[in-house]
């Protein structure tokens, strides 16, 4: 049913589950065979904003799992089940959808299948490499605002993805290279900071 659907048509399928919670075992179910790719964007959506710790460091570890997944070629995520049992409130699902849908609406307005080169399973694995590269990226990333270019990235890649676009996971590709490049000068600012001390 949904493969197909548009992002935001997923996400307003998401918004309109019956219940007064959503368990993670729900929202799989909901997003189905863009399961990956919707999962990449929904850990990035937290580190787009300023976030204090530990947020990005629990989304990193998170995104790292789903990217390992994709490098082995598991034709769905795996969650742990005690991770699968966790729920969240229906409003709180329906206040995150509607602050993320008008940026969604533009994107897919411009955004269309293109440069189709991820639809084989060799580009998967190699994405799935790039994305677990950001989600390193999102461990050592600079606190609060640090993870900012990161989050945007990985939501990018997330939104190419499922939109089939090759054209935006390059866009967020261009934006990685930015965020990561911060957090290789936190991670030696640190290791130069503990050297000189010593």
């Amino acid at each position: 049913m949904l493969s197909a659907a548009r992002t935001s048509q997923i996400l307003a399928a998401l918004a309109s589950q019956p219940g007064e919670r959503l368990t993670v075992r729900d929202i799989m179910a909901v997003l189905q065979d863009r399961a990956f790719a919707v999962l990449i964007v929904l850990l990035g959506l937290p580190n787009c904003l300023p976030m204090p710790p530990p947020i990005p460091l629990i989304c990193g570890l998170l995104l790292a799992l789903v990217a390992v997944q994709i490098i082995v070629g598991r034709p769905t995520p795996w969650l742990p089940d005690v991770l699968l049992r966790r729920s969240i409130a229906s409003v709180d699902v329906d206040r995150a959808v509607a602050r993320a849908m008008p940026a969604f609406r533009r994107l897919e307005r411009f955004s269309r299948p293109r440069m189709t080169f991820l639809d084989n399973p060799v580009a998967m694995r190699l994405m799935g490499v790039v994305i677990l590269i950001l989600a390193l990226g999102l461990l050592f990333a600079p606190p609060f605002v640090g993870q900012i270019p990161l989050g945007i990235a990985v939501c990018l890649v997330g939104l190419g993805l499922v939109e089939r676009d090759g054209l935006v996971v390059v866009g967020g590709l261009i934006i990685g290279s930015v965020g990561l490049t911060l957090s290789l000068g936190f991670v030696y600012a640190i290791f130069s900071g503990i050297g000189s001390f010593f």
